[in-house]
């Protein structure tokens, strides 16, 4: 079935019958931090800090450096919250066998648990807005989501890189 040039965010006279993307995905931005942050409270993280917790798992990131890039922090302004996270227990940093100038980050069993209970927390709130979509439009809704989040050109690397 075609799409309409209505569906396709322009009138038949090919001007826009809707706001820009970032026009309507900042504001909903802003909106879901702001839902997320008593949940990071309650469980005493800030939001940097779960973010790392979200990169990192089982597979070690080999330098600190590739974690600030892969969650687009500013790879001196990370070393704190490492510092913060290590500290609690919740993640590793451990020299690399092949180059021990290098740190290998990973998630410990605790900072597992922690990032999973949190997770759980925010999604809890995810699911009540997204209740308010027709039911048959919340799956598109999260399945477009997901596809734009994995296009390669909105990878960190290829951000930096311009490629």
């Amino acid at each position: 079935m075609a799409e309409n040039a209505a569906d396709q965010g322009t009138s038949s006279a090919g001007r826009p019958t809707r706001p820009d993307l970032a026009a309507m995905l900042v504001p909903l931005g802003r909106a879901l931090t702001a839902m997320e942050q008593p949940v990071l409270d309650a469980h005493g993280l800030a939001m940097w800090a779960y973010s790392v917790l979200l990169h990192l798992d089982e597979t070690p990131i080999r330098t600190q450096a590739a974690l600030a890039e892969t969650i687009r922090a500013d790879k001196t302004r990370i070393i704190p919250v490492l510092d913060d996270l290590a500290a609690r227990g919740l993640i590793r940093r451990q020299p690399d066998p092949e180059d021990r100038r290098v740190r290998l980050l990973s998630l410990t069993p605790e900072g597992r648990r922690l990032r999973d209970a949190v997770q759980s927390d925010i999604q809890r709130g995810e699911e009540r807005l997204l209740a308010r979509l027709p039911a048959a439009d919340r799956g598109g809704f999260l399945r477009g989501l997901q596809a734009l989040h994995a296009l390669p050109e909105l990878s960190p690397r290829k951000a930096a890189d311009g490629r």
